[in-house]
């Protein structure tokens, strides 16, 4: 058998010769000197040769390792040549197939089954919450431990029911990667089992929201004094008078308008409506293709003066509400948010979020409904929501194609004298940043 100092001793001999060791590894000797490991073996009758790599790089021990790996796969009736190309063409293809690569693949695939807004959540978590720290690694390295290490960093930050949602994702993307042959099932166990090391989700409690007509002009005018940009403060404007959820404003484009002249500002608008496409709305994914689903909300006066001054900032763009840093891309949902929390010196924080808006009009408009003795409202309100109102099936519901556009007019019209009252008209707001 082989010694270390004897390899080390092995000189060139112009022309290449060997030095055994044992079950069939040998040393060979180049004429230049050059010395790789090489195992010889017989595979179905005939005789086939492995080459392990150049000593030292390989080392003695690490060679007679190979040799015996090589030998089990013998044994299992696998020829070790044809594993070992398999093992190359794997490293190949994991370095081809990062984590990154894979993500983007998936995403691809299921994001025109999901809610543009749906699409945006996904994407960006997966992106901000896993591809910044492990996309560039393969797929094949990625660890349990490795995703556990992101989802605290999540929880870090309070977003508990967000780590659970960005496990699920991770655990979509390695299912994929899985089917390609691309990683055992092993790793695929391994992060569902993540749930049990993750916190629970904190019980579910009733987002905030100001049901008092008084406190949301106050919050209002509060609003339209803070520093916060122009664009964004509009934004919370026109949220108040459409009442739709916040990500379907974000993603609200200037071709779903109607009835309003944008050429000419003096002239009237006839019957201007916001035409909002299913797949923007909260239904199921196969509601989301049919457009007999689509929301109409009829604009009050206040809402299409808002919508005129919206316009001069932002008509250029696709979208109504663009992000500030990228007027390609809508803007963010955590915009409104943000400007709730930090007006007023943070007074309205934990007592009023965008959403918000929808509870004061049920609340108010509800309660008007009773005291005025109009009980046919209660149908319009959970209308003008996109709600299936209460007494009504889902069959019934489904069939119902009836747009109620007048009696909503007029009710959103109600809202908007109620809440706008007093306040500063846009043409004033947009005039003090001049």
């Amino acid at each position: 058998m082989l010694t270390y100092q004897r390899i080390r001793n092995a000189e060139p001999s112009g022309k290449g010769y060997k030095l055994h060791d044992a079950l069939g590894l040998f040393l060979y000797v180049t004429a230049k000197g050059s010395r790789s490991w090489r195992f010889k073996y017989r595979y179905a009758g005939k005789e086939r040769l492995l080459v392990f790599g150049l000593f030292p790089e390989v080392s003695l021990a690490e060679a007679r390792d190979r040799r015996d790996a090589a030998r089990r796969e013998l044994r299992d009736g696998k020829d070790p040549w044809v594993e070992a190309k398999k093992r190359k063409y794997m490293k190949l293809q994991a370095g081809d197939n990062t984590l990154a690569s894979l993500a983007q693949k998936w995403l691809s695939d299921h994001e025109g089954h999901w809610s543009p807004a749906n699409a945006y959540r996904v994407r960006s978590r997966v992106e901000n919450d896993i591809l910044k720290s492990l996309g560039k690694l393969p797929v094949t390295e990625i660890t349990s431990s490795m995703v556990l290490t992101q989802l605290r960093k999540i929880e870090a930050r309070g977003a508990i029911e967000t780590a659970k949602r960005v496990k699920g994702d991770v655990l979509a993307i390695l299912t994929r990667a899985r089917a390609e042959r691309l990683i055992s099932a092993d790793i695929i166990e391994d992060v569902k089992g993540l749930a049990e090391a993750l916190k629970p989700t904190p019980p579910a409690r009733r987002l905030p929201a100001l049901v008092d007509v008084g406190e949301l002009l106050e919050f209002q005018k509060a609003v339209d004094r803070s520093p916060g940009h122009l664009l964004t403060k509009l934004a919370s404007r026109f949220l108040a008078l459409t009442l739709v959820r916040v990500g379907t404003l974000c993603l609200a484009r200037w071709s779903e308008f109607e009835g309003i002249d944008w050429t000419d500002p003096a002239k009237p608008p006839e019957r201007p409506v916001w035409k909002i496409p299913p797949a923007h709305m909260k239904l199921k994914t196969a509601d989301k293709e049919m457009p007999e689903f689509r929301h109409d909300v009829p604009l009050s006066v206040e809402a299409v003066a808002t919508l005129r001054m919206v316009r001069q900032l932002s008509g250029h763009a696709e979208f109504v509400f663009p992000r500030m840093a990228a007027w390609r891309k809508p803007m963010s949902v955590g915009a409104l948010s943000g400007l709730y929390k930090t007006i007023a010196g943070g007074r309205y924080k934990d007592r009023m979020v965008p959403h918000g808006w929808r509870s004061a009009f049920s609340t108010l408009m509800n309660e008007r409904a009773a005291l005025l003795d109009r009980a046919g409202d209660r149908l319009i309100i959970d209308m003008i929501l996109a709600h299936m109102p209460n007494g009504v099936s889902a069959s019934e519901w489904a069939y119902n194609r009836a747009r109620y556009s007048k009696p909503k007019a007029a009710l959103l019209q109600a809202w908007s004298d109620m809440i706008f009252k007093d306040l500063q008209s846009p043409e004033t707001l947009i005039s003090s940043y001049r």
